[in-house]
């Protein structure tokens, strides 16, 4: 190989590794942005299910049937 092949590869190497750091960058705050969306709804589960009245939801066969019946 001459000088002006190994530059070119060396170039398109370094292009290549460029892309794939922009990649992992960009995945890495993809999974940033879900840890923060997966607390928050964890969060939200374990508040609603503090404030969930026990009688709020009744047995099948203790609800009234809807007016049609």
């Amino acid at each position: 190989m001459n000088d002006n092949e190994l530059d070119d590869r060396l170039m398109n190497i370094e292009i290549a590794l460029a892309n794939q750091e922009r990649v992992i960058e960009d995945l890495n705050q993809v999974i940033i942005e879900q840890g923060k969306k997966l607390d928050h709804l964890q969060k939200q589960n374990k508040y609603l299910l503090e404030n969930l009245e026990p009688a709020a939801v009744k047995p099948l066969s203790e609800e009234t049937p809807p007016p049609h019946y």
